[in-house]
């Protein structure tokens, strides 16, 4: 068996559209136009490359898109001054800080900061708490993307057993509230589940998220699993830098149903999402119709 490849690029390409047209019917039907702000602090060149295409998407798809760079010295009193400011501005629907952050500013105060109707991350407390009850939430974009593509492969997922390896909050966690709500049967793994490789062999979904590259090899995976593979690890091959994910790509393929590639899988999903989000964010605060296919 060959794993049929899931393209996260090419799906991403289509949220985009229908991000698009929900835009053009807001401001036609409406006179509203979503707008996202995303607030950088300092020069990491990751996060820059990282905000240049959020920019850069945000204003494709017809939505406002507001930029603020600060120095990495900003104070944290500043920076919590500066997401009041985008708090109380109706203009945008979406807020978005980079992480990571200088050292010294916390992260949790900062993403608690931002108002959870406008947290298009998913990151803020109130929004953690409402996935983890089944309640209406921002939810993360790299979960959110992963169950759209479990979705439009399978169609239901209910009664499935997914395997969930990797336990962080930002990706592990509501990757396992998410497949819960679509009634799954739910494990979460991580570097220390005991038999490891045992209970990912198990599984009918494996969602690895857990930063270490190439961790999974196909012995792992059941025989037409479905493999989504969040991890994004830089490392040298054959002399040369190069993307792998979480999961041996090769050996997998062999032995699941469908993959996704690192890279065009899971990444072009996660800005893709965010659009979405925003969107749905900007809907919810008008009091509109949320947009179909576009949210949890």
């Amino acid at each position: 068996m060959t794993a049929k490849i899931i393209d996260g690029k090419a799906f991403a390409a289509t949220i985009r559209e229908k991000v698009a047209g929900h835009v053009a019917r807001l401001k036609e039907e409406h006179g509203i136009t979503p707008g996202l702000a995303v607030v950088l602090v300092g020069e990491d060149p990751a996060s820059q490359v990282y905000v240049r295409s959020k920019g850069k998407q945000t204003v494709e798809v017809g939505m406002n898109s507001f930029e603020h760079k600060l120095d990495a010295d900003t104070s944290e009193a500043d920076l919590l001054a500066l997401i009041d400011k985008l708090n109380n501005d109706d203009s945008v629907h979406g807020i978005l800080v980079q992480l990571p952050l200088p050292k010294h500013l916390d992260e949790d105060l900062v993403i608690n900061s931002i108002s959870p109707e406008k947290d298009v991350d998913g990151f803020h407390i109130s929004n953690v708490g409402l996935l983890g009850t089944g309640q209406k939430s921002m939810v993360p974009c790299t979960p959110l993307g992963s169950l759209m593509m479990l979705r439009d492969h399978h169609g239901s997922l209910s009664g499935m057993n997914a395997v969930v390896i990797g336990r962080s909050n930002i990706v592990g966690k509501p990757m396992a509230q998410l497949l819960l709500g679509d009634s799954c049967t739910v494990t979460i793994a991580h570097s220390r589940t005991k038999d490891l490789a045992e209970v990912v062999r198990r599984a009918d979904i494996v969602v690895a998220a857990v930063g270490r590259p190439e961790m999974v090899p196909g012995d792992w995976i059941k025989d037409g699993a479905t493999v989504i593979d969040v991890g994004i690890n830089r490392i040298e091959r054959d002399g040369k830098n190069v993307l792998v994910g979480d999961v041996d790509f090769a050996s997998a393929k062999e032995v699941a149903g469908a993959i996704t590639p690192v890279p065009g899988g899971v990444g072009p999903m996660t800005i893709a999402c965010l659009l979405a989000n925003t969107v749905t964010a900007c809907c919810r605060s008008n009091d509109l119709s949320e947009p179909e296919g576009l949210t949890a």
